[in-house]
């Protein structure tokens, strides 16, 4: 066996840039742990106890047995089962996601809604989210735009699309003549997944209910739908963004309202793929032309 030399360990460099490649942007605890300072402060652990085999008188007395694993079984058994702590993280079920439904359609207001997604514990994003991010803009614009998740500044300002992809969808929706007081903006996702990763589908079917809630109260007269979860999500379709964008589709509400919706490309992948805002571009045509048709 050779000895590792100091020029085969990992850099440090490369190890946070690995970590920047996988996602993660963020410590889970505003301080660093130092698990070394920890090991030192443990008392040392004590040797097992050795037993002396009995020697003489006592050799022929019967030695204590020790209690089987059969008997250690029905002694945990028989204990009451340990409860989870309040404020942990829920396992996404059918449960909780009936219980979304549940809350979201006793909400008769956006105030209410939003109260309700406050006080809800069934998606675990809650518990690794800093804020709940609800929604920008006005809720009684003729248009509303649907994103995916929020992102790391989205998270922070608990506001949907206030980073790049926030200011980008900002001159997008200049460039047609609106903005965010004439203009309504959520997302699928309230809460931003760890690392910005893709919402599972447990995660996303527990969360539909209030996005679904939320378009039926603003009832706007067109939807757009920033992403491919978005798109995927809402108009009930397997197919790709790309597949699916420049092309309008309906949004049905719970009360049988037909909402035309506008699926298109998310700033994000915009701002990855600058090539393609050109077909953004488009889409938001199509949407301008719809407001106007409409009146």
């Amino acid at each position: 066996m050779t000895a590792v030399s100091r020029d085969d360990r990992p850099d440090i460099a490369d190890l946070l840039a690995f970590y920047a490649s996988v996602g993660v942007d963020e410590a889970l605890e505003d301080e660093p742990l130092n698990r070394f300072a920890e090991a030192a402060s443990k008392p040392p652990e004590r040797a097992p106890a050795t037993v002396t085999p009995p020697t003489g008188e006592n050799a022929a007395l019967p030695r204590p047995t020790s209690l089987s694993r059969a008997g250690m079984g029905e002694r945990q058994a028989a204990a009451p089962a340990a409860r989870a702590p309040s404020g942990t993280a829920t396992v996404p079920d059918e449960a909780q996601a009936a219980l979304a439904r549940q809350l979201a359609t006793r909400a008769a207001s956006l105030d209410e809604l939003r109260q309700h997604m406050a006080a809800f514990d069934g998606c675990n994003l809650k518990f690794t989210a800093k804020n709940l991010v609800f929604a920008d803009g006005n809720p009684n614009a003729a248009v509303m735009l649907v994103g995916e998740a929020p992102e790391r500044d989205e998270d922070i300002e608990g506001l949907p699309f206030v980073g790049r992809s926030g200011r980008l969808l900002d001159r997008m929706l200049a460039a047609i003549g609106l903005d965010r007081t004439s203009a309504y903006i959520a997302n699928v996702i309230p809460w931003r997944p760890p690392g910005n990763r893709t919402p599972t589908p447990h995660e996303t079917e527990i969360c539909r209910p209030f996005i679904e809630r939320q378009i039926e109260l603003v009832n706007p007269k067109v939807l757009v739908n920033l992403g491919g979860l978005s798109a995927n999500t809402l108009l009930n379709t397997t197919e790709a963004i790309l597949r699916l964008r420049g092309n309008w589709r309906v949004h049905t509400t719970a009360a049988g309202i037909a909402i035309p919706a506008m699926p298109t490309l998310h700033p994000a992948y915009l701002l990855r793929t600058p090539a393609h805002k050109k077909l953004a571009w488009r889409d938001f045509l199509e949407v301008k032309a719809k407001l106007r048709a409409l009146g």
